[in-house]
């Protein structure tokens, strides 16, 4: 995966004057040890300075995690720790880098330690948590943020993708093209909660974008493109004719992406694709859509802003490809029987099926073929419909998700985990049967309540942890999930049946 940030995670051990340094530097040793034996080497760094209480220190060692390259750091309280210099590390991190802070704190090793050696750092990391409130400093702490070496090394391990993703919108930039197609006011949505959390925002015309596609005409690098689309494909290349237009729009992209990337390090696009689109480039786009978003570098449909904008976080998350799909439509009662009742736990209110027409990389996929969008060509001649990415989506967890600005510019998100069903869809696009459980309530309380559009972004796998984390961090102010039946939403009728 390109376009995707690498983390190195720096690790401060601190220590309180009244405590011996010793435990600090152990533990700390301790920790990385039991993190490089169950992870591997490169994604932390021991810094070799141990604050006692000292503001001085505190420098000296946020100079070390900065000269060796690291871009996230976690404060670990070896023993109980120097409130003010630990916190002061976290604040002047976060002024200087505008990157991630985590805090954790060591546990008791065993019944030999409490005599002389008793850290207490459980009782120091209620006084970071104040004293980082004070400061005003967002920090990373774990759900129980106290452990042993190697529970220590997990929580630093959980850490990684969500500084992933927090590194990645710190230096990210949405580019762009057209304004949203008519009744397509839901991905519409205020641009200036993107700026709060960081987020460069380029808008193009759809005119310039196919001014460049033109001068990128006879490009010399197109029959390696398409050589690549032909092996990607296989015997799914069903429209060959196609695939020079697409290999030029492609290339259009990807310089722009460099032309234009100015003073961030990564992209993301949000990109039309009708209703102009079609009669004018004389393809539709989601074959390219797909190829880029594979490899790291999210392509929205419908000029859809915040779904390429969570289209981008959750290929942090996760490093690998997403997709966003229409929440789209109802699972018919005849396949519900025959594939679903009585082989899986879910209710019919539980299933539903996401589709998009053709934007999800062809390894997502079963059977991908290249075909033409069949909604467009209802009113378009076929041959200008031609470039959609057609499958079932292969079977496996996914987390739906979606971070949004709401119509008055509140920064709301969801997330919800559940899985792509091993059932034939019947259908057409890049479209699966998803089951999550409790769907339909949280299609109703959730979804509806608070006005979310209908693309969703999903991501292979269960990562609604660290989703929940990032949005978290970021600070959005409603994170909503589905709650099991015996939870009722804040809005659901308790009478309900």
């Amino acid at each position: 995966m390109i376009n995707i940030p690498k983390i190195k995670a720096g690790i401060v051990a601190v220590s309180r004057d009244c405590f011996p340094e010793s435990l600090s530097v152990n533990r700390r040793a301790a920790l990385v040890a039991a993190y490089e034996k169950k992870y591997g080497k490169g994604a932390v760094y021991e810094c070799p300075v141990c604050i006692v209480e000292s503001e001085v220190q505190a420098m000296q060692a946020l100079e070390d995690v900065k000269n060796a390259g690291c871009n996230a750091l976690v404060v670990y309280l070896g023993n109980f720790g120097p409130e003010i210099s630990e916190t002061l590390l976290a604040q002047k991190w976060a002024e200087q880098t505008g990157n991630p802070v985590m805090f954790i704190a060591a546990a008791e090793e065993n019944t030999a330690v409490l005599a002389n050696d008793r850290g207490d750092a459980y009782c120091g990391m209620l006084n970071a948590s104040y004293n980082l409130k004070l400061r005003g400093v967002k920090a990373y702490i774990p759900e129980y943020p106290v452990g042993n070496a190697e529970e220590c090394a997990d929580m630093v391990h959980e850490f990684i993708p969500v500084a992933r993703a927090l590194v990645g919108l710190k230096h990210l930039k949405v580019i762009s093209f057209g304004p949203r197609p008519q009744n397509f006011l839901a991905c519409n949505a205020p641009i200036k909660q993107l700026y709060n959390i960081g987020v460069e925002i380029e808008e193009n015309s759809e005119l310039d974008l196919y001014e460049s596609y033109l001068k990128h005409n006879g490009d010399k690098r197109i029959p390696e493109v398409v050589a690549d689309m032909q092996k990607e494909l296989g015997a799914g290349n069903k429209k060959p004719e196609i695939l020079g237009k697409l290999a030029q729009y492609e290339l259009t992209l990807l310089d722009w992406v460099e032309a234009h990337k100015g003073s961030k390090k990564y992209v993301a696009i949000a990109g039309k694709c009708w209703p102009a689109f079609q009669t004018m480039f004389g393809f539709v786009p989601c074959y390219v859509n797909s190829r880029l978003t594979g490899r790291g570098i999210p392509v929205s449909c419908e000029v859809d802003i915040y779904g390429a904008l969570s289209e981008y976080i959750g290929a942090c998350v996760s490093d690998d490809a997403v997709t966003l799909l229409d929440i789209n439509n109802t699972v018919p009662k005849d396949i519900f029987d025959a594939d679903i009742c009585g082989k899986y736990p879910y209710k019919p209110t539980d299933v539903f099926m996401g589709f998009h027409c053709g934007n999800t990389c062809s390894q997502k996929l079963y059977h991908p073929q290249m075909r033409n969008q069949k909604i467009m060509a209802r009113s378009l001649p076929e041959e200008v419909t031609n470039g959609t990415l057609e499958g079932d989506i292969k079977p496996g967890e996914i987390t739906f998700y979606r971070l949004q600005s709401t119509a008055d510019n509140h920064l709301y998100a969801y997330v919800a985990q559940g899985e792509v069903l091993p059932v034939a869809t019947h259908s057409f696009g890049s479209i699966g049967i998803f089951a999550i459980n409790e769907m339909g309530r949280f299609y109703r309380h959730v979804l509806i309540e608070n006005g979310f559009p209908h693309h969703g972004a999903v991501a292979f796998g269960h990562f609604g942890k660290a989703l929940f984390d990032v949005f978290r961090y970021i600070g959005a102010e409603k994170i909503g999930y589905n709650k099991p039946a015996n939870d009722k939403y804040p809005t659901e009728n308790p009478f309900e049946l």
